[in-house]
């Protein structure tokens, strides 16, 4: 049961969210076209100055939610699970959805783990090693390959800054308010996403500008983008309302992010396919179970009108 209580209006919701959305994107260009910033000297420049403005860009909607949202309570814990950041059930918020998640991309993992088998097979043929020594090897060269992932910004920008931030804004922020202005919890898992694929359309004109590509070109480039935006954002909006936590929906992000598109099928390899079918089968079958309201959540009941997991457990 949810208390109707303290709720705002839609209209000042989708407002609240719409400028949430512009705020996201123009604060992006505003070291150059507000504060009059010298271009940056580099890539990795021009992403830490990327970086920055996107964090200034959470704490501003946080902040701003925080004041449009009936929060009657100042305690801190209180407060901080509004946008589902909890310490309560963490593990369950990043296994299960992981696990969720990496069903869709049984196709991926198959081909990936027989790239890998095949990769120590010409190994040990070249080198004569057996294979517990190629696989003691790989083992061996972790360290220094995500070492050097870790200094490669393109890294923090795909699976720290990226996903932190746009879950921030476009779930913890923009669900609570929408939730509380009426909408009930299946429609803001398809309208929430419109926000996060719109947070996306200044991609055309950077790949036409940078790429040299033709405007059709362009378009069609960023509506396939936009279309995958759009499907990951219900997910991932589906997630945090069923869970009422931010971590589910920020690994499933930052697994998304490393995997790119499922791969469904390859050429000779069949079982490819299966995987990926068995995965989809695995998942539609599992979605609602695994992600069950009483799994994250100790109290399902009296709760108020940003926690949309209530209603799906009544």
């Amino acid at each position: 049961m949810e208390e109707s209580e303290g709720r705002l209006s839609k209209p000042l919701a989708v407002i609240a969210c719409i400028a949430m959305t512009l705020f996201y994107v123009a604060i992006l260009y505003a070291p150059t076209l507000i504060l009059r910033l010298p271009p940056p000297q580099s890539y990795k420049n021009f992403m830490i100055r990327r970086f920055i403005c996107a964090a200034v860009c959470s704490v501003v909607s946080v902040i701003f939610c925080a004041l449009v949202l009936p929060i009657t309570s100042g305690e801190t814990s209180y407060s901080f699970g509004v946008y589902g950041i909890r310490s309560d059930h963490f593990w369950q918020a990043m296994v299960f959805p992981l696990f969720l998640t990496s069903l869709m991309y049984a196709g991926s993992l198959m081909l990936k783990s027989m790239l890998l088998v095949n990769k120590w097979k010409e190994h040990r043929h070249q080198e004569g090693e057996p294979l517990l020594g190629c696989i003691k090897s790989t083992l061996l060269s972790l360290p220094g390959q995500m070492s050097s992932v870790a200094s490669n910004v393109l890294f923090w920008r795909n699976f720290i800054v990226a996903p932190v931030t746009e879950e921030l804004v476009f779930r913890a922020c923009m669900i609570p308010l929408l939730l509380c202005g009426g909408f009930k919890a299946y429609n803001v898992i398809f309208l929430c996403p419109t926000f996060f694929s719109l947070a996306h359309l200044n991609h055309m004109m950077e790949i036409y500008s940078r790429h040299n590509y033709s405007l059709l070109k362009a378009s069609l480039v960023v509506g396939l983008q936009l279309g995958y935006t759009v499907i990951f954002g219900s997910y991932a909006s589906f997630l945090f309302i069923r869970t009422g936590n931010i971590v589910a929906p920020l690994v499933a992000h930052a697994f998304c992010n490393y995997m790119g598109l499922p791969v469904l099928f390859v050429h000779g390899k069949g079982l490819v396919s299966i995987a990926f079918v068995a995965g989809m089968v695995s998942f539609v079958w599992l979605l609602f179970p695994i992600t069950w309201p009483d799994l994250y959540n100790e109290n399902t009941n009296n709760c108020r009108c940003w926690q949309g997991y209530c209603s799906w457990n009544q």
